[in-house]
């Protein structure tokens, strides 16, 4: 598995674990995150701060993803992309409302990768129901299997 892939992996379970600490850890100081509303939060100790707030606040849904591109774009440069559901809290299922895409961009510093970007896009598929469906289906075979972050192709 590719390091920036388990640094990918470390950011889920950190949100799943709803550790705000460690989700902004795995970040380049200056690191930006775009959410899925489309709130920005710059740098780790905003990341921290807000995510903190979020998890003392709200009962977050637990993520199930699938990698869909790990690419070298240039030394030392990564370029993570995913698709992701949400399983709220309490339920076993995922929620088709907040299937997502993700882009993370890492670079390499001091021989361990930080993300320096991290967008999460709502896959909403307006006026293409097939096409959300079908993303749901693939993200309950994720999660009926268990395995965490998934390597494939789509």
């Amino acid at each position: 598995m590719h390091d920036a892939v388990r640094v990918y992996e470390q950011l889920l379970n950190a949100w799943n674990n709803h550790d705000a600490e460690g989700f902004a850890a795995l970040f380049a100081d200056d690191g930006n995150v775009v959410g899925f509303d489309g709130s920005s939060m710059n740098g780790r100790e905003e990341i921290a701060a807000e995510l903190g707030r979020i998890f003392a606040d709200h009962q977050t849904a637990s993520y199930v993803a699938k990698l869909r591109e790990v690419r070298e774009v240039a030394p030392p440069l990564v370029l993570i992309r995913a698709v992701v559901g949400m399983v709220p809290t309490g339920r076993s299922g995922i929620n088709p409302e907040t299937n997502s895409i993700q882009h993370l961009l890492l670079s390499k510093q001091g021989g361990h990768f930080k993300i320096e970007v991290f967008q999460n896009t709502p896959a909403a598929y307006h006026g293409r129901p097939d096409l959300a469906e079908a993303l749901t289906q693939e993200l309950t075979e994720v999660l009926q299997a268990d395995r965490g972050v998934v390597a494939g192709e789509g």
